[in-house]
């Protein structure tokens, strides 16, 4: 493991700025999608910060959502904040912004990226900003991301439609949510985690990654049907081959290692939705925990 660990929240998370002494004081130390997992890290030994995130242009000071966060110690400019609802790209060149104030106020020189869902399209966003100006990157962890699209993309593109959930209820009800959750929740993030999308921007990646070994881990608590593959098996939002990025071209991803949770949701929201205890969440399972500290500590 190296000895600086940058966690990134995903798409539509609000996520404060924490270093090993400094988090959020009332709520969720690390909002609701990294708290777990960084102090998993930071019990491991590890130098971990947290990537301030929110919805919208701004700084990241507080989340009145649900289990959400407020009086954050450190409270970093726009700039360096990523636009949890916006681009990849956009958030990738702030996401790239705020490892090199790392570099400059905390001395960092080398780091790892663990990332969840979108944030793990963030990540190679900064790391296509970063290549020569900045500090070296050597693992990239995601967790639930969609290499290759999501359900909720997928869905709006038209790609993924309420028969393929093959009557199954859970799934049927996140796709008929997905429109509305998109215009509520999207300023251009959700119509760029379709597999369309994606696979045309993956074409643009070579040579982003080749110095950057890759550890993909995927969910598949829903199951309950076998076709089609863009779809089944799903952790609630991205299906199990986009997020371990099966159809990630070679030259894209050229060192890559896979992994499954057969029975992990996308995060503690589809926990709760689907009255899953939190550690069935990617980001709060213990296992994927201990997963995430071995592909850090490479083995």
């Amino acid at each position: 493991m190296a000895d600086t660990v940058v966690l990134v929240s995903g798409g539509a998370a609000v996520t404060p700025y924490t270093d090993v002494d400094h988090h959020a004081a009332e709520g969720l130390p690390a909002g609701n999608t990294l708290t777990a997992l960084r102090r998993h890290l930071l019990d491991a030994g590890a130098r971990v910060f947290t990537a301030p995130a929110r919805i919208g242009v701004g700084e990241a000071r507080e989340d009145s959502g649900w289990q959400g966060f407020s009086d954050v110690p450190i409270v970093l400019p726009a700039q360096l904040t990523i636009n949890a609802v916006g681009t990849i790209d956009a958030a990738g060149v702030a996401l790239a912004a705020f490892v090199r104030w790392l570099a400059e106020a905390h001395g960092v020189t080398s780091l790892d990226l663990v990332a969840h869902s979108m944030g793990g399209l963030f990540s190679r966003a900064a790391l296509r900003e970063l290549q020569g100006n900045g500090p070296i990157v050597s693992r990239l962890v995601t967790l639930g991301t969609p290499w290759d699209g999501s359900l909720l993309g997928d869905v709006i593109d038209g790609e993924i439609t309420l028969g393929d959930a093959h009557g199954d209820e859970p799934t049927t009800q996140i796709l008929q949510r997905s429109h509305a959750y998109a215009a509520a929740n999207s300023q251009g993030a959700a119509e760029q985690v379709s597999r369309r999308f994606l696979r045309n921007w993956n074409q643009a990646q070579p040579g982003v990654l080749d110095q950057v070994r890759v550890t993909a881990i995927g969910g598949a608590h829903f199951h309950d049907a076998a076709d089609p593959r863009q779809l089944w098996p799903h952790d609630g939002l991205v299906s199990l081959e986009s997020a371990r990025a099966e159809h990630v071209p070679h030259e894209v991803a050229p060192t890559i290692a896979r992994q499954s949770f057969d029975d992990d949701v996308h995060s503690i929201f589809f926990a709760d939705a689907f009255e899953l205890p939190w550690e069935r969440a990617l980001t709060w399972n213990p296992d994927v925990h201990a997963y995430v500290s071995e592909a850090l500590d490479g083995r």
